[in-house]
């Protein structure tokens, strides 16, 4: 399959784009900065592999930045023209990434976020094919965020289920 010719970015506009998708990928976070549990998380049961509050800042912040420099590497490659589907994709994925966090925490509803973070699961792993194929490095940057997503499908479920 032959890519249509890709757009030739300048410096400055491939760095303006790289811009571009860290502060999208970043704006998933305030889903999170103004929302107040009361105890609500702390109160439930977990399961004993639950991690330490402390490590999904820094394993957060890593993913997101992954995620940006892989986007921009499929944008860098053809553009929104050439890559709308995988870049739709990621964009899909990272709506139900963004919202997981309410539906979890504001709404106390760790049922619906599970099935959030199914289709969260199943959109990144389309992602991860789609990056893939356009850039190796752009789909490899995104298997470390779909582990960590599994992981946290499985953690959910446990704190579901421990719960109900």
């Amino acid at each position: 399959m032959t890519k249509p010719s890709s757009p030739s970015f300048t410096t400055r506009q491939q760095v303006l784009g790289l811009i571009g998708w860290l502060v999208l990928c970043f704006a998933a976070i305030g889903t999170s900065l103004f929302m107040s549990t009361d105890g609500w998380f702390e109160s439930l049961k977990k399961p004993t592999w639950n991690p330490p509050s402390w490590l999904f800042g820094p394993v957060w912040t890593l993913l997101y930045a992954m995620m940006a420099v892989a986007a921009w590497l499929v944008w860098r490659d053809g553009g929104w023209r050439a890559n709308r589907w995988a870049l739709g994709v990621f964009c899909l994925q990272l709506l139900f990434n963004i919202m997981w966090t309410p539906l979890f925490f504001a709404a106390q509803r760790p049922d619906l976020a599970f099935f959030d973070i199914v289709l969260l699961w199943g959109t990144l792993a389309v992602t991860v094919v789609l990056f893939w194929r356009t850039n190796w490095l752009a789909g490899a940057m995104l298997c470390p965020y779909l582990a960590w997503v599994s992981f946290a499908a499985v953690l959910n479920l446990s704190i579901w289920r421990m719960n109900s």
